[in-house]
């Protein structure tokens, strides 16, 4: 048996078809009974074979607890409950298989609970099943081929029996798993699947993670993953136990459809309310995305907020939620302060909780660069991507506040130069806005022409954004980390009265053409990136 499971595991599994045997008495050694019981009627299967028909019959089955009850004869009561390293690779976390030895009957009962994500229905049990009237099917079977594939039927096989002969052992399924039942066993002599549309293969592959075949779970990830995804399916496999999930075979499936809604949602502001209506499963996949298209992450700590009171209006439970499941994909290190200041007096989170996650964003902000770099490098083979920028539409700036002796702020902007590339021959980009004497500005980065209209350039502005009767009288100064000193080096002075609605600046910050601006040689680059400082003073 053991050297059988050898040969017969890991990559070799394709190599190997024994589609001649199936049900074939003369190369079969015991046979298998499947006892099947009626589905209650709330059960039946839909007839229309799409993927939301499946997914509605599959919540209606999750109400049923699902047993499957094993008898085989055997000559002596021995138990050998040890589990071997089967070579095809997979262990239910999920399922327990409970043995029970009766003293004087010569019969072993074992019973398999398939474990749901989902409570069973506390008024249904399984004695209900019993008085249903049951089908009964048989099928000879090879028990090297099944034990094999699947550590449930060599433990079943394997326990109490020390002969060779003959045996007849006896399942017990739902009517509306037999023919993802029957397609698993083919499978597991031919190593392929008679049916292979997207509710045939799930049902295979839950009954695969059942009866543990994890090459056939293997084999329907990948059919499942070749094909055609749309968000009903994404979300269907997100869906799935987490016992299925989140095991080995399945992820790569499952890593897809994160994938696919990520990429699929990436402009959060022009798929909010698309996003706003998704569930759990498929609103972490995007909000775990780095290509997030948002105008800053303050946007995106809003959204989970209304996302929050959207699905979940009792606040406890919206507490719940947002402490266990969402806050985690929310950055805080990269919002502003004055949307930090916000989240510890929001209710819908909890106090203490609150305190850490601003607390955290706020010693990373006062962190000197390097050791933010440091920070972001530790976590950098985790989960964790708390410190990592997204794509944002407003890029995130450093903030230096002076109240005395005059209102006064120092504003850290940085540019890859990639950023820049992108903005020849006529783009722009923003940063997010800060505030000075209760005022809010912001800074952009331009590329356009010089005066003369000769040449491209580099041009940096300074802009407030309300539009109010209030003039704020502001004298500004640019500078930019330059080479070999890397020092900060003023570049351009001014002043401006601002009345909101106007920006000022200087169209060539660096009075040099675009190409010599961005030459592999340019001074004004240090190790791929553009530092600029912003100095605003407002006049009494």
């Amino acid at each position: 048996m053991e050297s059988f499971c050898s040969s017969g595991g890991g990559s070799s599994d394709s190599a190997l078809n024994f589609a001649f045997a199936f049900n074939d008495v003369n190369f079969s050694d015991r046979i298998l009974r499947i006892e099947i019981l009626p589905d209650s009627p709330v059960c039946k299967p839909d007839p229309d074979d799409t993927l939301s028909c499946w997914a509605r019959t599959r919540k209606r089955r999750r109400n049923d607890n699902l047993n499957t009850d094993v008898t085989m004869q055997r000559e002596e009561q021995i138990l050998n409950c040890t589990m071997p390293d089967m070579e095809d690779g997979y262990v239910n976390q999920g399922e327990e298989i409970v043995a029970m030895i009766e003293e004087t009957p010569s019969v072993l009962e074992m019973t398999t609970n398939q474990v749901d994500d989902e409570v069973t229905q506390p008024n249904e049990t399984s004695s209900s099943m019993d008085c249903s009237p049951v089908q009964v099917k048989t099928i000879h079977i090879s028990s090297p081929i099944l034990a094999a594939k699947s550590p449930f039927f060599y433990k079943l096989f394997s326990n109490g029996m020390n002969k060779s002969v003959q045996r007849h052992v006896t399942i017990q399924i739902h009517a509306s798993e037999e023919a993802a039942l029957m397609d698993l066993l083919n499978f597991m002599y031919s190593n392929s699947l008679p049916r292979t549309t997207p509710p045939d293969l799930l049902d295979v592959l839950m009954a695969a993670d059942k009866f543990e075949v994890a090459s056939c779970m293997r084999y329907c990830s990948r059919l499942l993953r070749n094909l055609p995804m749309t968000c009903e399916s994404a979300l269907l496999y997100l869906d799935l136990p987490s016992t299925i999930s989140m095991g080995d075979t399945v992820q790569p499936l499952t890593d897809a459809a994160k994938k696919f809604l990520a990429t699929r949602f990436k402009d959060l502001s022009k798929f909010q309310e698309e996003v706003l209506n998704l569930p759990l499963a498929g609103i972490t996949a995007v909000l775990s995305s780095d290509n997030l298209q948002v105008a800053s992450e303050d946007a995106v700590y809003d959204f989970v907020l209304k996302w929050a009171r959207t699905h979940y209006s009792k606040l406890e439970e919206r507490r719940e939620i947002l402490s266990t499941h969402l806050l985690r994909f929310i950055r805080f290190p990269c919002m502003s302060c004055r949307k930090l200041k916000k989240v510890l007096g929001c209710n819908d989170f909890d106090t203490e909780i609150a305190s850490k996650v601003v607390l955290d964003a706020l010693f990373f902000k006062a962190e000197a660069p390097y050791r933010q770099r440091s920070l972001m490098a530790e976590e950098a083979n985790t989960s964790s991507r708390r410190f990592v920028e997204r794509a944002y539409k407003y890029r995130p700036v450093k903030v230096i506040e002076f109240e005395s002796p005059r209102l006064q702020c120092i504003v850290y902007l940085d540019l890859t130069q990639g950023e820049c590339a992108q903005l020849f021959p006529a783009g722009r980009v923003y940063s997010q806005a800060f505030h000075l004497g209760g005022q809010g500005f912001f800074l952009s980065a331009h590329c356009n022409m010089d005066q003369q209209s000769s040449f491209h350039c580099f041009g940096l502005f300074l802009g407030m954004q309300e539009k109010g009767s209030v003039a704020f009288a502001v004298d500004y100064e640019f500078a930019s980390r330059t080479k070999p000193s890397e020092e900060f080096v003023s570049k351009y002075k001014g002043n401006y009265t601002f009345t909101g609605g106007k920006a000022v600046g200087y169209r060539n910050l660096f009075s040099v053409p675009w190409s010599a601006f961005m030459d592999n040689d340019s001074p004004y680059f240090i190790n791929g990136i553009l530092h600029l400082r912003a100095e605003l003073t407002i006049k009494q």
